[in-house]
């Protein structure tokens, strides 16, 4: 937002929002967080019980590999359509089924009984999940406007809470439960049935309207070049839509094979799953702070060369003593894989409206998610067929190279309207 932008903002009148619009906005804010916290423990729950699940329903190492490629391809399939519906029945609704959803899928899904049942119910949980992703730039832009880099923050660092505290305590509640995985899964749907909470009202307040910009904002003209904007006509798009894929590509690596890794290196499940829970609470603080920083900076591409560094040092370092140094590679890991936080930022900051912020996500997300999809499969049959995670690691630290090239052409001071109309 310019200097005058903010003047103006700062002469609206009246500067104090009403209390009902001052409520509403506190439940927005709940609302957010709650469903970040949902939506990567369908994920990192089942990363930590790989090796039960795989046992229990009798899956090959390919079959595994299909498993943590599943979030990806949902996130490409159903993500696109998030816009769409949005506008149809309104942000808040879409994100509120979303929610419901995801709550559907995580109680059915260890109880459908075998691997396509399974599958089938993952998949309607992660459709929430896609949704979700896609809209909750959309929302901060359109609710919060002039705090694009705090509320990104906030909603990735409770995102970030969310997965490092599935991989953390899945295993513990599993063993106090009696050791049944069925029953370890499906204590995250309680989860996800409290983010629905802060949505209902929402919906019923606003029927199918879309969230309303605060009072405290000036009204915004239409915007129908926004609407019509060919997104794919845009460099910075294509970029952050492969970094966005890449980046996507070593976090469900990550999720799905990590505690693996390190149980194949000899560490105990429990520890496996509590280093796993490590990299994934790295993203807590620094996915508040990262997108703060990004917002002030013209040009993100210096934070995604740090990014990528640390995730080279972490790849090498799992490669030459994983269970020497696991703490270690961690926690590298755990710094790397905030270039999530990083790409949800630059999205905002790459529409100049709230139109251009709704194709930019689908689009990226969807893209992403697309170009994500072979990489946990090939990591499972690499991992069958050599024997090792030799060549697995290897693959990962390769696509770390071009996720820094493209971070620093999607991290340009510019915007896809300004690319679209040329």
């Amino acid at each position: 937002m310019s200097s005058t932008e903010r003047g103006t903002t700062a002469r609206a009148e009246p500067r104090e929002a009403p209390p009902a619009r001052a409520w509403t906005t506190r439940l927005v804010v709940a609302g957010i967080v709650l469903s970040a916290l949902n939506l990567r423990p369908a994920i990192t729950s089942l990363g930590a019980l790989l090796q039960e699940v795989r046992d229990g329903l009798g899956m090959s190492g390919g079959v595994a590999g299909l498993l943590t490629s599943v979030p990806p391809l949902c996130f490409a399939v159903f993500g696109v359509t998030a816009a769409r519906l949005a506008r149809r029945f309104g942000p808040a609704a879409v994100v509120c089924a979303g929610m419901a959803a995801i709550t559907t899928g995580l109680l059915i899904r260890p109880y459908a009984g075998g691997t396509a049942g399974f599958l089938a119910f993952s998949a309607l949980a992660l459709m929430g999940i896609a949704v979700s992703n896609v809209l909750m730039p959309v929302i901060v832009k359109r609710w919060f406007p002039d705090r694009v880099g705090s509320m990104t923050g906030l909603y990735s660092m409770a995102l970030a809470l969310g997965t490092s505290a599935a991989a953390a305590v899945t295993v513990p509640v599993t063993d106090a439960l009696g050791g049944d995985w069925h029953t370890g899964l499906v204590v995250w749907a309680g989860l996800a049935a409290a983010a629905v909470l802060p949505w209902v009202p929402l919906v019923r307040e606003r029927g199918t309207a879309p969230a309303p910009v605060p009072a405290q904002q000036p009204a915004r003209e239409p915007e129908p070049a926004a609407t019509r904007l060919r997104i794919t006509r845009s460099r910075t798009a294509w970029a952050l839509a492969v970094f966005f894929g890449l980046q996507a590509t070593a976090a469900y690596i990550t999720m799905g094979w990590m505690a693996q890794i390190f149980r194949d290196a000899g560490v105990a499940a429990g520890t496996a799953g509590l280093l796993l829970a490590v990299t994934m609470v790295m993203g807590v603080p620094l996915a508040f702070v990262i997108p703060r920083i990004a917002a002030r900076l013209p040009h993100q591409g210096p934070i995604v060369l740090v990014l990528g560094l640390c995730g080279l040092a972490g790849y090498a370092g799992l490669y030459l003593a994983p269970a020497g140094g696991a703490w270690a590679w961690a926690i590298l890991l755990g710094v790397s894989n905030c270039a999530f936080p990083l790409a949800l930022t630059m999205v905002g900051m790459r529409a100049r409206t709230g139109p251009g912020v709704a194709q930019l996500s689908a689009f990226a997300q969807s893209t992403g998610y697309l170009i994500s999809i072979p990489g946990p499969l090939l990591v499972g049959v690499l991992y069958q067929h050599s024997g090792g995670w030799g060549l697995p690691i290897a693959l990962m630290a390769a696509l770390m190279v071009p996720q820094m090239a493209v971070g620093v052409l999607a991290g340009r001071d510019r915007t896809v309207e300004d690319e679209a109309a040329r």
